[in-house]
């Protein structure tokens, strides 16, 4: 009768690696119990989802191959529009994101156009632009910029807009740090940069005040959505966000989070189940109205058993 924060199954996202090829349930090493899926696989995975309850998915592609450009990321015929129009044909009432950057397709790594060894901004912004369209042109509900190029919000919505799709939301990742906890993602997609680092566009982890000024440009350029990434070592940006501003706000319990606490589980270091419900709440009860977490499928599972 007295708690005062609610975990429910509609406040979470699950993400989903998809990849080309047939009869694929690829087991990730560093992720215990998340896989990449192909497309004829996807459906069974997403019904289970549908099952527990939960309300949304956001894909990451893996491609077939890569190139200077990541082309794959803004083709019509990419895995990710491929995903986007499978789970809306099979799940209409599926609220479907999808990731935009161009790390995943991209040669060398990075999340953008490289000119003279450097991520060029100005350059990246179209192509990112491009990838959002062809989301959205596939059925996306939604698109998630976070590849952290200045001026990615307004080049994404100004497109969608003029292309007739105003009603397709832009969940920007606002305030994404240059975290150490992305590396179970980065073996996961095929993403970890060919030189170099991403700090160079990726935020400080040191820095809060500059977080709330890249969510106030975000939300100037037309975001719907803000995010904070990752979750656990950023809940005093989260509350900082949540008490400042007013948009819904996501918050991603990332791989290096979620791989922590499945190898600690697996040694009998902790209790699995308690510690997921634990963190989840402490990301809801920092200001998270939205959790993106690959505990998604078991956390649902387990608010349904309540």
């Amino acid at each position: 009768m007295v708690r005062e924060t609610n975990l429910n199954i509609s406040n979470l996202i699950a993400p989903i690696f998809v990849r080309h090829g047939t009869k694929v349930v690829e087991p990730i090493g560093a992720m215990p119990g998340v896989h990449r899926y192909s497309i004829d696989q996807l459906p069974d995975y997403l019904g289970r989802l549908v099952e527990v309850g939960l309300p949304a998915v956001l894909f990451f592609g893996v491609p077939l191959s890569k190139d200077e450009m990541g082309t794959e990321a803004y083709s019509s015929t990419g895995i990710v529009p491929q995903a986007i129009r499978e789970a809306k044909k099979r799940f209409s009432s599926l609220i479907v994101a999808a990731d935009v950057c161009l790390c995943e397709y991209t040669s060398h790594g990075h999340c953008g156009v490289i000119e003279r060894g450097k991520v060029d901004n100005d350059r990246t912004l179209p192509l990112l632009a491009k990838a959002a369209l062809e989301y959205a042109k596939a059925g996306a509900d939604v698109v998630a910029p976070s590849a952290m190029m200045d001026g990615q919000v307004r080049s994404i919505r100004n497109l969608l807009d003029d292309s007739g799709f105003q009603d397709t939301l832009v969940m920007g990742y606002s305030a994404k740090y240059a975290s150490c906890f992305y590396g179970p993602f980065r073996e996961a997609a095929g993403s970890a940069p060919s030189f170099g680092d991403r700090r160079g566009y990726q935020m400080d982890t040191a820095n809060s005040r500059e977080a709330m000024r890249e969510i106030e440009t975000d939300i100037r350029e037309g975001a719907d959505m803000i995010m904070v990434k990752p979750a656990l070592a950023y809940l005093d940006v989260m509350a900082k966000s949540r008490s400042r501003f007013d948009l819904p706000l996501a918050a991603y319990n990332v791989s290096g989070e979620y791989s922590m606490i499945k190898a600690a589980g697996a040694n009998g270091w902790i209790d699995e189940k308690r510690a997921v419900m634990e963190v989840l709440t402490s990301i809801k009860r920092a200001g998270a109205d939205i959790i993106i977490t690959y505990f998604a499928e078991e956390a649902g599972t387990w608010l349904g058993e309540r």
